[in-house]
């Protein structure tokens, strides 16, 4: 599977995302309670920066998970900036099956990126519920990105290096992005996604 697509996909939503942001949001809490905005929007764009890395030959521990000079005005444009570097570094195709070293151990470049996908779409959603509650996210990306965290975590996080909280209890009924959210340890209740 070529992930590059979902992952536009996912750059794409979080566009939105920080369109919607101001300065006078970045001090506020999100569902993933270990960022304010700011920080959580600075892992974001990290992320970005570090997979786009990944493809041009770098190993992920080598570059910070996060960025933290970025003026409050300029969210949108350091999106940007990340997004076009991740585009040229991805864009042959052969980094799909060259073997990368992220986070979580050594695989395929196509792996590692569908780990991105996870995150990217995980944290459209935390940064959504802050700015943008009503906004619609692409609800496919979050299925997908469910599937693969269902394939990725364990239900039972007692293992030592898990970066995830306990499984929250979400409605039956509940959409993919609270189901996605619960499964990685999420508060949910601040939303009805």
């Amino acid at each position: 599977m070529d992930p590059r697509p979902l992952y536009t996909r996912t750059l794409d939503q979080l566009e939105k995302v920080f369109a919607a942001v101001t300065p006078a949001d970045l001090d506020r809490p999100t569902p993933c309670t270990e960022f304010d905005l700011r920080a959580l929007l600075g892992h974001v764009i990290g992320g970005i920066h570090r997979i786009a890395y990944i493809g041009e030959g770098g190993r992920a521990l080598d570059l910070a998970p996060t960025v933290d000079r970025v003026d409050d005005g300029d969210w949108g444009g350091a999106l940007d900036r990340a997004r076009t570097r991740w585009t040229a570094a991805w864009a042959d195709d052969a980094e799909l099956a060259r073997i990368v070293e992220v986070p979580w151990g050594e695989m395929p470049g196509a792996i590692a990126l569908g780990g991105y996908v996870m995150e990217g779409v995980t944290h459209a959603w935390d940064a959504a519920q802050v700015v943008a509650p009503e906004l619609v996210l692409d609800e496919e990306l979050a299925e997908i990105a469910l599937g693969m965290a269902h394939q990725a975590l364990p239900a039972e996080r007692s293992r030592e290096g898990i970066p995830f909280g306990p499984v929250r209890e979400v409605p039956a009924e509940a959409g993919a992005y609270l189901r996605l959210a619960g499964w990685l340890g999420r508060e949910t209740a601040v939303a009805g996604r």
